[in-house]
């Protein structure tokens, strides 16, 4: 079925979404999260930056809503929740849905 082309939606949070996966590291994040939940010192662990650096991206992400956090204990646990991020992130890296 061909979708037509809406040229009163604005696409904000579509683009929203594009920007914030644009970069390498919240990518590979995203990508990693879809596996598992993780804690944000196994996430700098795994890619092998500094805390802070990571903490920043995480924080972007979360206030992108693309993905959140959730406390066990004294840590917490990062979980994509942005079907949309999903999506792309899958196709992107042919992930199987």
């Amino acid at each position: 079925m061909e979708q037509s082309f809406d040229k009163n939606r604005s696409y904000k949070r579509e683009a929203e979404i594009l920007k914030v996966l644009g970069h390498p590291v919240r990518l590979k994040i995203v990508a990693g999260l879809l596996s598992e939940a993780c804690n944000v010192k196994k996430i700098w662990e795994c890619l092998g930056l500094p805390q802070a650096t990571v903490s920043q991206h995480l924080a972007l992400l979360k206030n992108k809503h693309v993905i959140e956090g959730r406390r066990n204990g004294v840590e917490v646990y990062y979980s994509v929740i942005s079907n949309k991020a999903r999506s792309i992130v899958k196709t992107l890296l042919q992930i199987p849905t």
